[in-house]
């Protein structure tokens, strides 16, 4: 879209507010950790070595509120050591102007790169050089530099220590992230009622699995119903789809369809209860209608052949998943002696460091975002902290610290958050302004009064970045007051230089982009990779009945799912951007997105019907699930490079495989199944095409 449009659509998303408050209990215990640290440190100490526990104490509980599935001690704990590191460090530069932007520039890059490893570690970073351009300003000496680094650490200890001892809602993300799992599976059962064909969407199953990758402290501590819940509920998924697909299971009208939807509806039911009591950790409990209308009727069974045996594979899985939770004890063990199921493993804090060099290596190219990003946020926070210091109004940090805060990899984030922090910035300097001049700059007021502000904070945290940057920016103010400044002037400034900050961050991102608009086609050729591994390796287990066939599935089905999310990720970006689509229309990419849906969809089909270890291999699935895998891989390629797309090969071979198997019983389900993917490919080719 045009620059304007597209500014006007950030903007607007900056501005946006959720009602989504986070548990009240969580905002209270991370205000009292903040408090903790900065009225004793007030009481022993000075102004500004409370403005710096406070600090420490405030970015290490906003750590605790990140969307991690680390310990949250650990989130404070990390956060903690880096803003220590980073005052420090930046105080040994300050008193030579130019080696301490030199320092600024390295340390905002090095927090840029920090993307590479999610989300959490890039925002935790990028506080790090906010905090060393505010501390900095208020230390004289290295002895006085040492003990603010320490009582930063300090505060990152308190909150630590504050969430181990005043757990709110334990487990809490791991339970939400389960728990919304099954409730999507509960929604796509009741879809399928209505809609044989569905689409389905695996961000629930991704996020859940990541919530199960856990440390072995973690490990060791889990509660038994989030134990080996994952792969009963991944396995209906296909059996769900097999029974509803008219072309492989229940009849499309008739007793049959009746019989399926039965079935669905009662499956959402028990989904839904086995959801509730992930959440809440209670018992599960499923009416006996439900029970009653998955029960073979009286007059016999409806369903027959391939349908029949979906049905039954799902009420099985229904069954041992709600036994699970029944009988499991408090000991990670179920009633019958036998341990859980085993853990994803989640690296420990000191085996971050090789993950870490690689994941920063993987994105040492010059196209991609994040180190795109580091360039952009050093050479931001560098620039900004020059021209902030050398115009005559002070508080020339302030300028950098809002470049550094609102800056993120991607363009619609970068602009949504830069309007929303000029302005919760100005309305939050303002208030806070007016605040202290009618009731006074008493040291202890303005620490309560920052106290109450970032409780205020904690608790509208995940509202919008709005209301975020108003009570921290209002936060910040009362710490920086206690010292007796002039509220007017000061004021004053710091408005000027979160309007030269925000303005260089915005600027930055049009001089120096990161376009995904671009990247679509690549992202898009990885899903089309991924998807023909996928169908091709069901295909194949069908001629190499194996557990190592099925295991082969499972990970090409997850490599499926990431190139999905790379796609809606880079799709949802790419909307709000002032770019033309180069190679790859709107309209292209709807329609190989539904197209994919389609094959996906299929390739589940199989899935759903995996032979058994040992049974007689479907002669010829072999051969076309190397020339599905080859095909898509060139066709891959080929959006790539923005040429047309051909699938006759694949069509071809199909159709000779029908030819030469065409009375063989072992390959019947099979060849049906690999019609209907060589019909989603076609799908695909005309989307492209169009």
């Amino acid at each position: 879209m045009p620059w304007i449009p597209a500014l006007k659509s950030t903007a607007r998303s900056g501005f946006a507010l959720e009602r989504a408050v986070t548990e009240p209990q969580a905002a209270l215990r991370g205000a009292l950790g903040v408090a903790l640290v900065l009225f004793p440190s007030l009481a022993l100490g000075t102004p500004a070595l409370a403005t710096s526990a406070a600090l420490g104490a405030f970015i290490a509980g906003t750590a605790t509120f990140q969307r991690s599935f680390r310990p949250r001690p650990v989130l404070a704990l990390g956060a903690a050591a880096g803003l220590s590191a980073s005052t420090f460090v930046g105080y040994l530069a300050s008193p030579w102007p130019v080696l301490f932007v030199l320092v600024v520039a390295l340390w905002a890059f090095a927090a840029g790169l920090a993307w590479a490893l999610g989300p959490t570690a890039g925002i935790v970073a990028s506080t790090t050089v906010s905090v060393m351009l505010v501390v900095v300003s208020l230390t004289e000496n290295v002895g006085q530099a040492a003990r603010h680094a320490g009582v930063i650490a300090l505060g990152g200890i308190v909150q630590a220590v504050l969430v181990a001892v005043w757990p709110v809602r334990r487990w809490g993300a791991q339970r939400d992230a389960l728990a919304d799992a099954y409730a999507s599976m509960a929604d796509y059962a009741r879809r399928l009622r209505q809609d044989p064909f569905a689409a389905f969407d695996p961000e629930a199953l991704v996020t859940a699995r990541n919530a199960a990758a856990l440390t072995p402290h973690q490990a060791r501590r889990r509660p038994a119903e989030l134990s080996g819940m994952r792969q009963p509920m991944e396995r209906m998924r296909p059996a769900m789809a097999a029974l509803a697909d008219p072309r492989v299971g229940a009849a499309e009208e008739g007793p049959q369809r009746d019989r399926a939807r039965e079935i669905l509806a009662a499956a959402a039911e028990i989904l839904d209860a086995v959801a509730r009591s992930i959440r809440t950790g209670r018992r599960v409990t499923v009416p006996d209608r439900v029970y009653r209308s998955m029960a073979v009727p009286a007059h016999g069974p409806v369903l027959s052949g391939p349908a029949r045996q979906s049905a039954l594979r799902l009420m099985g899985l229904l069954a041992d998943t709600v036994d699970s939770l029944e009988t499991a004890d408090d000991d990670g063990e179920t009633a019958g002696g036998g341990r859980v199921p085993g853990h994803l493993p989640r690296p420990s804090v000191p085996e971050l460091l090789p993950i870490a060099a690689h994941a920063v290596r993987h994105q040492w190219t010059w196209s991609s975002p994040v180190l795109r990003h580091a360039v952009r946020l050093s050479a931001v926070c560098a620039l900004s902290y020059t021209v902030g210091s050398q115009l005559p109004l002070g508080h020339g940090y302030w300028a950098p610290l809002t470049a550094a805060m609102v800056m993120r990899p991607d363009f619609s984030q970068t602009y949504a958050r830069g309007v929303a922090r000029i302005a919760g910035t100005v309305l939050g300097v303002a208030l806070a302004s007016a605040l202290l001049f009618l009731t006074g700059t008493s040291v202890w007021l303005c620490a309560s009064l920052a106290v109450i502000c970032i409780g205020c904070n904690y608790l509208v945290i995940r509202t919008g970045y709005a209301a975020v940057s108003l009570f921290v920016t209002g936060y910040v103010v009362f710490l920086l007051a206690m010292d007796g400044a002039k509220l007017v002037d000061t004021a004053a400034e710091r408005i000027a230089m979160t309007l030269l900050g925000g303005a260089l961050a915005l600027i930055a991102y049009a001089v120096f982009p990161t376009w995904q608009t671009t990247r679509l086609p690549d992202r898009l050729a990885e899903y089309v990779r991924a998807g023909g591994r996928y169908a091709a390796t069901a295909v194949d287990a069908f001629g190499r009945s194996s557990p190592a066939g099925r295991l082969a599935v499972r990970e090409a089905l997850l490599d499926l799912r990431a190139a999905r999310a790379e796609l809606v990720t880079a799709s949802r970006q790419a909307a709000h951007e002032p770019v033309r689509h180069q190679g790859l229309r709107p309209s292209q990419l709807r329609g190989a997105r539904v197209s994919m849906a389609a094959l996906g969809r299929t390739a589940m089909l199989l899935e759903a019907h995996l032979p058994a270890s040992g049974t007689e291999p479907a002669p010829g699935a072999a051969a076309f699930a190397a020339l599905l895998r080859q095909e898509t891989g060139r066709a891959a390629e080929a959006i790539r490079l923005d040429r047309p797309v051909d699938f006759s090969a694949v069509r071809a071979g199909h159709d000779a495989w029908a030819a030469q198997a065409a009375d063989d019983p072992a390959a019947a389900l099979v060849l049906l199944d690999a019609g209907f993917l060589v019909e989603a490919l076609e799908t695909l080719q005309e989307a492209l095409a169009g």
